[in-house]
């Protein structure tokens, strides 16, 4: 479950976030829409750890991590760009957090055998990032983030780089990922129909807060 308790955020004296207050329910598939610039990306960078709040909590399954360094969060994050790191196959790329986390070789690479079965990107494990599509690059970025099994996936704006006809297998997959690993999601996306789709909790940010749009 996410807990976000009066969280706020400010920078050169201008408030980004403000009062953020919400409940998200364990194995929820939430999505978040607002305009361009109203603190969306900051709230999930505060709740990954790459920003600390000015004020307020971050509580996730009881526990208060407001302080905690992103790796003891528990949670797995998909930015935007997708970050691909250039130098690292597809095989590394997955494996990456994992690694850093010391889990032994054999089960590393039954790991990522298995996400990228699942991902249907076996065949591009020796790839590097330049010689992937926008679709190959995504599926990469999902399987990474999943691979050191968080409870909690933070999506920012996945599907932006598909183009429509991409968009329904994409959505499909993330309903079968949710699904299958019995994750928390918070889904950032400036689209109604992909929220529609896969949003069992609407939110909307507005000006730094954040509303309650509907439950499915």
């Amino acid at each position: 479950m996410i807990q976000l308790d009066q969280l706020c955020w400010k920078v050169a004296g201008r408030t980004v976030l403000e009062d953020v207050t919400v409940s998200i329910p364990a194995n929820t598939y939430a999505v978040l829409m607002g305009s361009t610039g109203c603190g969306k990306t900051t709230l999930l960078e505060i709740l990954c750890g790459l920003r600390l709040p000015t004020s307020g909590r971050v509580v996730l399954d009881g526990v208060d991590v407001t302080q905690l360094e992103p790796r003891e969060r528990g949670i797995g994050y998909v930015p935007q760009d997708l970050a691909m790191f250039p130098g690292l196959r597809v095989r590394e790329q997955i494996g990456f957090a994992p690694r850093l986390r010391g889990v032994p070789q054999d089960e590393l690479n039954e790991r990522v055998n298995r996400l990228a079965e699942q991902f249907g990107i076996a065949p591009l494990l020796d790839r590097l990032p330049d010689m992937l599509s926008g679709g190959e690059k995504q599926r990469v970025a999902l399987a990474r983030a999943l691979a050191a099994q968080p409870k909690l996936l933070l999506l920012d704006e996945p599907l932006s780089a598909l183009d429509e006809s991409m968009r329904a297998e994409a959505v499909s997959l993330l309903q079968r990922v949710q699904s299958e690993h019995s994750l928390t999601v918070l889904h950032v996306t400036h689209s109604s129909s992909e929220a529609a789709a896969l949003g069992h909790l609407h939110l909307r940010m507005n000006a730094g807060r954040l509303e309650v749009e509907s439950k499915a």
